[in-house]
């Protein structure tokens, strides 16, 4: 499989090493371009691009890459939630299709599944109060985490009485309606998220902590195969079709630290 990364950093650095895992051709890594932007000419074609790059490149990024030809696409950051309809209409224009997500772990996939079922449980306890905590790295530049949002939107969907999350820099209590979801951004931790459940007399967690992004990296790489598996219909795609087959054992291939995480799961 030919790759194309857009993102020399982290989490490109991990992908390439997954794409090396697996015994694919090395991937054409692009940095950040001096001009601030790829050049089409620049680009080769390829089975499936990755952006792992940085919010604000997202939508220039997948650009470039569509009219450099490319049609199959995995983005792997976050905040670019402003550009998300921009780039969904430019895939769909060039008859592309993209899967994305703000976390590609497996294990995050299923622990958000834990977090809307627990949050649909202490729901009707009104004693439980539910709360989100994510740490990432000091340079993490995104607060919330696009994981930590997507945990607080599961538990506002099903929660009975929480509407909508704390405003940012409030100062004063919460309203009976608001979830506060605590940042820290310091050290070199690649990600740690925390739901619980706080009641006077006990509290509940469910904490999720990577050590490293290579389970980001494998479920990247499972979403390349599941666009390659079959055609995709055009637009943006998320995560939970593929979550889904590995899970059930179907027909996506399974890089291999995925596989590991599924036969824990299994068990």
């Amino acid at each position: 499989m030919e790759t194309l990364i857009f993102g020399t950093g982290g989490m490109g650095r991990a992908i390439a090493a997954a794409v090396a895992e697996r015994g694919w051709p090395a991937p054409h890594l692009r940095g950040r371009p001096a001009t601030g932007r790829h050049e089409p000419a620049t680009l080769p074609v390829v089975d499936v691009v990755f952006d792992a790059s940085r919010g604000s490149a997202v939508k220039d990024n997948v650009a470039a890459a569509l009219a450099a030809g490319n049609r199959r696409f995995v983005v792997a950051t976050t905040a670019w939630e402003a550009d998300r309809d921009d780039v969904a209409a430019l895939l769909v224009e060039h008859g592309a299709a993209a899967v994305a997500a703000p976390n590609f772990s497996l294990g995050v996939a299923l622990f958000a599944r834990l977090v809307e079922a627990a949050a649909r449980l202490f729901g009707p306890l009104a004693a439980y109060d539910p709360f989100v905590l994510e740490w990432h790295r000091r340079t993490k530049t995104d607060r919330p985490s696009g994981t930590a949002k997507e945990l607080a939107r599961r538990i506002l969907a099903v929660h009975p009485r929480k509407r909508r999350l704390v405003e940012p820099d409030r100062n004063g209590a919460p309203a009976p309606d608001e979830l506060e979801v605590a940042v820290i951004r310091a050290g070199a931790s690649p990600g740690m998220h925390v739901v619980g459940f706080d009641a006077p007399g006990e509290t509940v967690e469910l904490r999720l902590t990577a050590r490293d992004r290579s389970a980001y990296a494998a479920g990247a790489l499972a979403a390349a195969e599941w666009l390659l598996g079959e055609p995709r219909s055009p637009g943006l795609h998320g995560f939970d079709p593929i979550v889904d087959a590995l899970v059930a054992g179907g027909s996506v291939s399974i890089p291999k630290a995925t596989a590991s995480v599924l036969t824990e799961v299994r068990r």
